[in-house]
């Protein structure tokens, strides 16, 4: 399927999978990249070095194009910024902040830059700044969010900026992906979906979490400090909303929260951990490989769109 995305970072499926911190590694983004989609590998707040190995394991097993995800508030986002040109990356996402201040060094490096935005505000301020597009991502999808849904925010963000709009949160099947080209996207960004993949590295309790989780097993803590997250309801979260309802400081909810997402991912530990998940987790029922969920996908999606 080509679409004005496919065309600018050179492939085949309008897919692209989410910058998961602890999770967006090289498997995953290679695999994704082998699949057709593209790839992304997670900066999230580690330091550059570590970014870099991510980088050559990736090249090792891909020689798609696969892109980073850069976490603007991480303290180790200017080494990070720089490892991207000295690597040869060709797209970069940014999320938490805006890219300004590297963007001239990418741009000079060829390198795409692509956004993700909550608000039209934030997706013209980006276009402005010289944004290639932009990834409209609504309050549906796991980890940080905004306040407006994707089905709201999507054809008001293509109807302000004139570059091209990837739409996220809530999509996870071909359904999705016709829906979002419908409001007027040129290509999808999904998360959730491929965290159970088989190729992702997440625990396999955190994998059985999403795939058994229902329609209303989602949440979403710290709202009332302006630091939103949506994660699957544990014992953590509980705790924290509780909390949270007593109007304890940011300070001593953030303790609690204090790498609590590794210890999911990593360690296996859904209770007392972040499974971060988006509403879509209900839709998902089951791990197969990247190429097996895209293929499945598009297929879903070409025949709803009637281009099969």
């Amino acid at each position: 399927m080509k679409t004005k995305i496919t065309e600018m970072l050179g492939i085949e499926y309008p897919i692209i999978q989410g910058g998961m911190a602890w999770v967006a590694e090289h498997h995953l983004a290679a695999a994704v990249s082998e699949a057709g989609g593209l790839g992304l590998i997670g900066g999230a707040n580690a330091p550059g070095e570590v970014v870099r190995e991510e980088i050559r394991k990736a090249r090792e097993l891909t020689k798609k194009p696969f892109g980073v995800n850069v976490m603007l508030m991480s303290p180790y986002a200017d080494d990070v910024a720089k490892v991207v040109v000295e690597e040869g990356i060709k797209v970069v996402t940014t999320g938490a902040g805006i890219p300004g201040k590297y963007m001239g060094m990418w741009k000079e490096a060829g390198i795409k830059v692509i956004p993700v935005v909550a608000s039209v505000a934030q997706a013209r301020l980006m276009e402005k700044s010289g944004a290639d597009a932009v990834v409209a991502e609504g309050m549906e999808s796991g980890g940080h969010i905004g306040e407006a849904t994707t089905m709201t925010l999507v054809p008001q963000v293509v109807d302000a900026v004139s570059i091209p709009v990837i739409a996220a949160g809530g999509i996870a099947d071909g359904r999705g992906i016709a829906a979002a080209f419908m409001l007027g996207a040129e290509a999808v960004q999904m998360g959730t979906r491929f965290v159970v993949s088989k190729e992702s590295i997440v625990s396999q309790a955190y994998k059985d979490r999403v795939i058994k989780a229902k329609d209303i097993d989602s949440t979403v803590t710290g709202m009332s400090h302006g630091h939103p997250i949506r994660c699957l309801r544990n014992k953590m979260t509980r705790e924290y909303l509780k909390l949270e309802k007593e109007g304890r400081p940011f300070e001593e909810l953030e303790y609690l929260t204090l790498g609590t997402l590794r210890k999911a991912v990593m360690e296996g530990d859904v209770d007392n951990g972040t499974v971060m998940a988006g509403q879509i987790a209900g839709m998902v029922k089951k791990e197969q490989t990247c190429k097996e969920m895209i293929e499945e996908m598009m297929a879903q999606a070409e025949a709803l769109l009637g281009r099969k």
